[in-house]
């Protein structure tokens, strides 16, 4: 059974860091595209991060662009989102997903709450 856990979230101060993780089970871990995506409950839901099979090419949105860094580890099957110079505006509900590439959609994790506040 495919599953993906995400780890990390929390409450911290603006200007704070945190590091998500999410590991993946019951799939070939390293064949599939990872992203990151987060959700506040007043926002559309909005492509965070992705990176590559191979890890070697990371893509972000303009709002965490020189603030959020994507790497992953496949042998860990492991993913990870770095947070730097945390703003409350990155409040939310962070999700992995796993996407198989040539797919646009693809499996989910179940969410870890980051809250950015003073």
């Amino acid at each position: 059974q495919m599953q993906l856990v995400e780890s990390g979230g929390g409450s911290v101060q603006p200007g704070g860091s945190l590091r998500l993780s999410c590991v993946g089970s019951g799939f070939v871990f390293g064949n599939y595209n990872m992203r990151w995506y987060r959700q506040d409950p007043e926002k559309e839901r909005e492509l965070v991060a992705s990176i590559d099979t191979t890890g070697r090419r990371g893509n972000y949105g303009d709002s965490v662009r020189g603030r959020f860094t994507i790497s992953r580890d496949n042998r860990q099957k492991t993913v990870y989102l770095q947070m730097n110079n945390l703003k409350p505006e990155d409040t939310a509900v962070y999700y992995c997903s796993a996407v198989y590439p040539g797919l646009s959609q693809g499996y989910w994790g179940q969410g870890t709450q980051v809250t950015v506040s003073s």
